[in-house]
């Protein structure tokens, strides 16, 4: 079997985790070779594909690129920027799914970096010191939807610990807090202002998620059927197999929904008195499930 035949297999055997990780790095290599060859023909190092891939801090110029707001997420040009973001990635990503599923770790990561871009814009356009700066900032890679995952861990699950070389055992719920704050310090820091602003608003959307879910809401359900019907859309209707079985009766119907609604209730007061870390897999699942009716 050859390299791409490898590549691919382990692209599609691999859960969403692993192929967010192989788009960002397959979009990183796309864009350094069409970078390499616009340099060698043209002989100028500006490279313009990035401004349509990224997210421009004028409004007016969003309206004409609103593709942006989803491919920056995706979008790196420096090799350490990538390195680092996709080592994120791929720790917190592992957590993540320890706990939750890989549908809510889609949502976490595409909602996380909208409110991030919102967050950028927002700030480009209404606060005076950075309007100065619109004409010539643009807003891309994964810093936001990463930062969105990591602090709904750190919310959820503040204590676990990872160890870090030579510091040892950290608790996520301090390791979050410390990104925040270097991102709140480096603001001023004029280089990546947008990209600092982007990761707090990544942040907010993570607590509030993890705060949502707590209390029996997760808000990524409308976002994971908005992204199921455009995948039909542009798939291939598959064949289906019709089976046939007795319908069930109104009795029969409504002992199962007042079944269903009392285990709902009791999983609810559990988290109540013992806190959502304290229900069981499958409890999150009954959980999950009712939340999307």
């Amino acid at each position: 079997m050859g390299i791409v035949d490898e590549i691919k297999q382990s692209y599609k055997q691999g859960g969403a985790l692993i192929k967010l990780i192989y788009i960002n790095i397959g979009v990183f290599v796309i864009i350094r070779l069409l970078q390499a060859l616009f340099s060698l023909s043209t002989g100028s190092l500006d490279y313009p594909l990035l401004q349509w891939v990224s997210v421009p801090s004028d409004p007016m110029e969003l309206l004409f690129k609103p593709w942006t707001i989803i491919t920056y997420m995706f979008v790196h040009y420096d090799f350490f920027h990538i390195l680092f973001n996709m080592l994120w990635l791929y720790w917190f990503g592992k957590i993540f799914l320890e706990f939750l599923n890989p549908r809510q770790l889609l949502g976490v990561y595409f909602l996380g970096g909208i409110t991030g871009a919102i967050i950028y814009l927002l700030a480009y356009n209404l606060v005076p010191g950075l309007y100065q700066f619109q004409s010539n900032s643009i807003l891309l890679g994964a810093s936001a939807s990463v930062m969105a995952i990591l602090f709904t861990m750190a919310k959820l699950r503040g204590d676990h610990k990872i160890y870090l070389m030579f510091i040892g055992g950290v608790k996520l719920k301090y390791l979050a807090i410390g990104s925040l704050v270097l991102d709140l310090i480096n603001i001023s820091a004029l280089s990546n202002t947008g990209g600092h602003l982007a990761h707090i608003g990544g942040a907010l959307f993570g607590y509030l998620y993890a705060g949502s879910l707590v209390q029996g809401k997760d808000v990524t359900i409308r976002f994971n059927r908005f992204m199921d019907k455009l995948a039909t859309i542009f798939s291939k209707k598959s064949k289906m197999t019709v089976t046939h079985r007795r319908p069930m009766t109104d009795m029969e119907y409504n002992r199962k929904k007042v079944n269903k609604q009392h285990e709902v209730d009791r999983i609810l007061e559990k988290i109540k008195s013992s806190g959502y870390d304290s229900l069981t897999s499958d409890e999150k699942k009954t959980l999950f499930d009712a939340s999307k009716k």
